[in-house]
């Protein structure tokens, strides 16, 4: 017996130094590609560059119309998800019946958030631009960038709800609430800092996507800012891929100072699920 405990002993050891070395190796190469990204890009960055328009001179290209193609995405996709993803998430868990069609939702629903982001840019290729008309316009961009983050937003409000306790519905039914004001007045705000998490985290994958904007029609220069959600748009990840497709060393620069504007704003964003979802928290134990 002694000897199984000491060879479970090991072999926990090892495992822990196989996870130790391959973070340090994660976090090395992380580290490495980040600072050649600053070395490259951090001279670039001021106001001219964030300000300007594109041009095929590097030293007068700007990242302007990408920026607000990709705030016009990052703000449309958030007012379609927000609603459908958190609606959907709270009939599934709260008052959908145990039967084998809630089963199989909850199945292709898991299954839908693991889809490659080209097949929802296919989808939105066919029914969004083709079959509804809106063209390539940033509406089209909008709706597939929704139909991508969906699943996650849906699951992480499932979850969100299914950890708060049953003791809170309980008590709330036990001074007459019905079960609309048990949610409205208790379970989404418990549980809120987790739906608020799961939402900012999908809004940061949708923000770096290229593949399925680039399938519905996304345009890798556009001369204008678009004004309208109608209007042709671009986003920063097609600028950075089309500036470091250029032969030029000035678009190399272009591109790094674009990766970090975006590296900051995915960082942020993450930053502000991490103070959400702090702060509510909080807000509960009180």
């Amino acid at each position: 017996m002694s000897r199984i405990i000491k060879i479970n002993r090991l072999k926990n050891s090892g495992f822990q130094v196989l996870g130790i070395i391959g973070t340090l190796i994660g976090l090395v190469l992380l580290a490495i590609f980040i600072g050649d990204i600053l070395m490259d890009g951090l001279t670039r960055i001021d106001w001219d560059f964030i300000t300007s328009l594109p041009s095929r001179f590097p030293e007068k290209s700007g990242i302007f119309t990408a920026m607000m193609g990709s705030i016009w995405i990052l703000l449309m996709t958030a007012i379609i998800s927000f609603p459908i993803g958190i609606g959907a998430g709270i009939y599934l868990e709260e008052y959908a019946t145990k039967s084998r069609l809630s089963k199989i939702l909850e199945i292709n629903i898991s299954n839908l958030a693991g889809v490659p982001s080209i097949i929802y840019g296919l989808l939105g290729l066919e029914v969004f631009v083709r079959i509804l008309h809106f063209g390539s316009s940033l509406l089209s961009g909008s709706l597939t960038l929704a139909l991508l983050i969906l699943p996650i937003i849906i699951v992480a409000t499932r979850e969100s709800i299914k950890a708060v306790p049953q003791s809170i519905r309980d008590a709330s039914y036990a001074l007459g609430a019905s079960k609309w004001q048990t949610i409205q007045h208790q379970v989404i705000p418990a549980s809120f800092g987790g739906i608020m998490t799961g939402v900012i985290l999908a809004l940061s994958r949708a923000v770096g996507e290229a593949a399925p904007l680039i399938v519905v029609g996304a345009l890798a220069y556009v001369p204008f800012a678009p004004k309208t959600p109608m209007d042709d748009f671009s986003v920063m990840p097609i600028q950075i891929f089309n500036w470091i497709s250029r032969p030029q060393h000035g678009f190399i620069e272009n591109a790094a100072a674009a990766i970090i504007i975006l590296l900051i704003i995915t960082f942020g964003m993450n930053a502000i699920a991490i103070y959400l979802r702090s702060r509510w928290q909080k807000r509960i134990s009180w």
